[in-house]
């Protein structure tokens, strides 16, 4: 369900990370070539972007599909970022809320989406909803897997938690919750990208001109593409990117038998 990118770097129209490359997320809200699950994206869409000198993001959503959407593509070919996150929408199950259900998710600095599917929502994720405020708990944007999942997120971030180890432990604990969920999460706060591969594709590229892409699947076919291994947290920023295995709800891996994590020469 669902396609989503991100990117930091080097300034760059929105255009020309989404609507310009040959199989880039608008391309991919009708005919994504590495989709497992779902084959139209046509649920609505987002893009996030950060203006110079602005820490906090905007945002453009709507209901419907991308390519619908006859003002997207102006806008995407004149404005400019340095990093953004964007997605399109397969959704789970038909609800109300429209654009508010469509990623990306925001406070603060921070831009989420979700690509995947919770089985069994809402009934198998009560159990966590003592983990969340009450205030939380109200204050969700959309009444879908996906909002919940950011609301535990936020709730470790604003606890102080840094983002590799938010969207790790939430991961691990609606897995827990609900065996059998796809959880590839993407996170950035203008700087940085983290993200999460369990149960769906995850690619990355570090480009040469500079800058780092995390997307569901490749845009174009640059050859420096990588495939981000299943149960994998991968952390980037405009040169670097490192990848650590996430272990199963249930697993016993002590330090020691612990794999090391990878960091990822620039190509």
């Amino acid at each position: 369900m669902c396609r989503h990118v991100a990117y930091v770097g080097p300034e760059e129209p929105l255009g020309e990370l989404l609507v310009r490359p040959p199989h880039g997320l608008y391309r991919q809200s009708w005919a994504p070539r590495r989709q497992r699950h779902g084959t139209v994206n046509a649920d609505g869409f987002g893009a996030g972007w950060y203006a110079e000198g602005d820490p906090v993001p905007a945002r453009y959503r709507r209901a419907g599909p991308i390519w619908a959407d006859l003002s997207f593509a102006d806008l995407a070919r004149v404005v400019r970022t340095r990093a953004l996150l964007a997605a399109v929408r397969d959704a789970t199950l038909s609800g109300a809320d429209a654009e508010a259900a469509a990623a990306p998710f925001a406070a603060g600095t921070w831009l989420f989406s979700h690509n995947g599917a919770v089985p069994g929502w809402p009934g198998s994720l009560a159990p966590l909803v003592p983990s969340l405020s009450a205030e939380d708990v109200l204050s969700l944007e959309a009444r879908n897997d996906s909002a919940f999942v950011w609301a535990l997120v936020l709730a470790r971030l604003q606890a102080g938690d840094e983002e590799g180890q938010a969207l790790a432990d939430t991961v691990l604990e609606v897995a827990a919750a609900a065996p059998g969920a796809r959880l590839n999460l993407l996170l950035t706060d203008g700087d940085t990208v983290t993200a999460t591969a369990w149960g769906d594709t995850l690619w990355y590229l570090t480009r040469t001109g500079g800058g780092t892409v995390v997307a569901s699947e490749p845009y174009d076919d640059d050859p420096h593409w990588r495939e981000v291994p299943d149960r994998t947290l991968l952390a980037a920023n405009r040169t670097d990117v490192l990848l650590t295995p996430l272990k199963e709800p249930g697993d016993a891996l002590t330090p020691a038998d612990a794999p090391a994590p990878s960091r990822e020469p620039r190509t």
